[in-house]
């Protein structure tokens, strides 16, 4: 099972794949924005080429829950790729993932120096990180005690 990141903005598209088991999310890619068209080719693309069964799109909400302005825009956007790529796309919340992903790379004393691009494929990865450690722990919920 291999699961594809997304976090959609209107310039860029930070991309992040799993590892093969599920397990673990890696920064793949920045997309730049062109047109739905070609965004989504290039998707298919990167789906085809990396073997993604899965894809998990950052669904902006708002700190009460509630979903943001752009929860919409992201709703049209899943609805295309799901309909091209004939893939399950699954919305994932996205709160904080771009405050993290400026922490992190703070952390790491790349803050300043990194395009905005790296900023986008890192909330990608910590979106799709997020997606399957939850999925994990719900795993091992389900699985009785030896």
């Amino acid at each position: 099972m291999r699961c594809l990141g997304l976090d959609l903005g209107d310039k860029r598209i930070g991309i992040a794949i799993s590892d093969e088991l599920g397990i673990t999310a890696q920064g793949l890619q920045t997309l730049e924005r062109r047109s739905l068209k070609a965004d989504l080719a290039a998707l298919q693309t990167l789906i085809d080429t990396h073997g993604v069964t899965e894809i998990v799109v950052g669904m902006p909400r708002n700190m009460d829950g509630s979903y943001g302005e752009r929860a919409a825009i992201i709703e049209q956007f899943m609805e295309a790729l799901e309909a091209a790529c004939q893939l399950p796309c699954t919305p994932w919340d996205e709160r904080l993932t771009s405050r993290q992903a400026d922490r992190v790379l703070r952390a790491a004393g790349q803050h300043r120096r990194q395009p905005k691009s790296v900023r986008d494929r890192m909330a990608a990865q910590l979106i799709l990180q997020s997606y399957m450690d939850y999925q994990h722990i719900r795993a091992n919920r389900a699985r009785p005690e030896l």
